[in-house]
């Protein structure tokens, strides 16, 4: 089993959801971001530890080579990646990246609207586009603070 199935495995198992993961170079540093939509307030130091202390004693078991393991919350800013967060986040600001160019452009800025068939939309500020889902590169919620 990879070391992400590992991760994904035992952070669900938990009851968390699976934001990221994140390695250094070498694989020295693991980061795991982690939510728990189940709760109003997000994921606090002792959903932290938990997933630390569980992830510590199975790698030992695994065998995984690492010098340090950093969980944390995934942040106002939040990566989005699966489909279901693009429907879930549907009405915020949204900052997305495509592979290749839609219209001569590779990022885009607006709120997004939700994902259908394969297709995320977004609202800009002149029009609406839909972005293929398999197209995006790189997605990340921007906070408001009105």
């Amino acid at each position: 089993m990879d070391l992400n199935t590992l991760i994904e495995t035992t952070v669900s198992g938990l009851g968390y959801e699976l934001v990221d993961i994140e390695m250094s170079p070498r694989g020295r540093t693991i980061r795991v971001f982690i939510d728990t939509p189940a709760k109003e307030n997000g994921v606090d130091v002792e959903d932290c530890a938990r997933v630390s202390n569980q992830l510590t004693r199975l790698f030992e078991v695994e065998n995984v080579d690492f010098d340090r393991l950093e969980i944390s919350s995934p942040g106002l800013d939040r990566v989005v990646k699966k489909a279901e967060d693009f429907a879930r986040f549907a009405g915020q600001d949204i900052q997305i990246k495509v592979r290749i160019p839609q219209g001569g452009r590779r990022n885009f800025q607006g709120e997004l609207l939700g994902c259908t068939d394969g297709k995320v939309g977004l609202r800009l500020e002149k029009d609406d586009v839909e972005l293929e889902f398999t197209n995006i590169e790189k997605a990340r919620l921007v906070p408001r603070f009105d």
